[in-house]
């Protein structure tokens, strides 16, 4: 949408930046963006912050360290995150990552939000961008007040799917490039009534794919799934398990029947998995439904090409960048597009692996003064495997909040960021971008 088409629109607020999206990405460039000092607010469809770790219900962000070394590879706000999540008492960490309590995580975002005087809007829908001569400045939401715009100067991209750059025109490649089709989605849940030390010795001592395997022979479970994909558990609530084991292939997270379809046999899995592990696994016999989200996580859909395309080598090799703003080290995590389990293009890392990730896959051709943050950034669809996870979302998040900040500061564009002050800026805030960061942080050093 053009400025002059927008003014068609009542305006609901002018801000320096404008974070689309309060997911795990939205959060960090909203809270560093604020912090600098720049009048900031997130739009948030949902009625919390956190994503697909609140409004999704997984409760587990990972990973925060080197591949087998369990040296610390990710500072600023997601570190600030995992230690405030245990110091408030909602979750456990180690050097992997955490569990936490969804509801806690929700009051504990909120909490930092409010510290930092960074403002929110939830029960809102982003619609379109606004343009002016080829810069985004604003954006066109929808909530129970009607259509409104949105005046920014600075706009950050946190919605997943790349909405906002979509809508700017921005160029993107979708899924796997021989069709397009994306990595299934998955409905977490969460059960109770389970006795945990009796399941984990369980788990060491059997082989869970047999559970699957049995249950499905015996006529008790479609063949959706065949791994364990992930539990997560906390001592703050000791009879209660999330569950990330849900798989429906072949759906557009951009389309909403798709959506709907997807969490409609989602859900009719999450309750066939329950009565499975009632049946199946020691310690589950008397388990039941709490509950299943707000809504059903996504693994890929637009990834926003931008000034470079993070590759799959660029990964594997452990490519460092002269514009490096924060590491990765998760596996290349991709689940089987056309059925259950892990798809043969999934690869692990060995002893020592991670990789530096550059400013410029936040940078987004075809427009100025955007940024996006999260798993739309400029990736392959087998880079995305490793980069679309929680702790590296939160530290692109991060970068992308401060440059805008710092852009505006400065005078100049999200693009023409000075990426050595930006580097410089990200580790006052504790950032980590180097092997020399990584020492210190290790040692206890500020």
């Amino acid at each position: 949408m053009t400025l002059d088409d927008s003014r068609k629109l009542p305006t609901a607020r002018e801000v320096d930046v404008l974070v689309v999206g309060g997911g795990p990405a939205g959060v960090a460039a909203g809270l560093s963006a604020a912090r600098m000092g720049a009048d900031t607010l997130v739009v948030e469809q949902f009625n919390c912050l956190g994503g697909v770790a609140t409004a999704g219900g997984h409760g587990h962000i990972s990973k925060y360290d080197e591949e087998g070394t369990g040296r610390r590879i990710v500072g600023g706000i997601a570190d600030e995150i995992a230690s405030r999540v245990v110091l408030g008492g909602f979750g456990v960490r180690n050097s992997h990552g955490i569990m936490f309590e969804v509801e806690g995580m929700k009051l504990l975002l909120e909490a930092m939000a409010e510290e930092a005087g960074l403002g929110l809007l939830y029960h809102t829908f982003f619609c379109d961008t606004v343009l002016e001569n080829g810069a985004a400045v604003g954006a066109v939401i929808q909530n129970k007040e009607g259509r409104q715009v949105i005046r920014a100067k600075r706009v950050v991209d946190c919605t997943g799917d790349g909405d906002v750059a979509f809508r700017a025109g921005c160029p993107y490649e979708v899924g796997r490039p021989s069709d397009g089709r994306c990595q299934p989605v998955t409905l977490m849940f969460t059960i109770g009534g389970v006795d945990w030390p009796t399941v984990e010795k369980f788990r060491v001592d059997y082989q869970l794919k047999e559970v699957w395997e049995r249950a499905q022979r015996e006529g008790n479970m479609r063949p959706f799934q065949k791994t364990i994909m992930g539990w997560w558990w906390t001592p703050t609530r000791p009879d209660q398990v999330g569950v990330n084991f849900t798989h429906v292939t072949h759906v557009d997270s951009t389309k909403a029947a798709d959506l709907t379809r997807a969490t409609i046999e989602a859900r009719k899995q999450a309750y066939e998995t329950v009565e499975v592990y009632r049946k199946y696994v020691p310690g589950m016999e008397n388990c039941y439904m709490i509950s299943t989200p707000n809504t059903i996580g996504i693994r890929e859909s637009r990834r926003i090409m931008g000034d470079y395309v993070l590759t799959e080598d660029d990964v594997k090799g452990q490519r460092e960048f002269t514009d490096a703003i924060c590491y990765g080290s998760f596996f290349v995590d991709i689940h089987c597009i056309d059925g259950p389990g892990m798809d043969a293009t999934s690869w692990r890392p060995s002893r020592g692996f991670k990789y530096q990730i550059p400013y410029r896959i936040l940078v987004p051709r075809g427009v100025e003064n955007m940024l996006t943050a999260g798993r739309c950034v400029s990736c392959t669809h087998l880079a995305l495997g490793s980069i679309r996870v929680m702790v590296p979302c939160i530290a692109m998040g991060e970068a992308a909040g401060t440059a805008s900040a710092l852009s505006l500061r400065n005078g100049v564009s999200s693009r023409s960021v000075d990426v050595t002050a930006l580097q410089a800026q990200l580790r006052r805030q504790g950032a980590i971008l180097s092997e020399d960061d990584i020492v210190k942080a290790n040692q206890g050093q500020p």
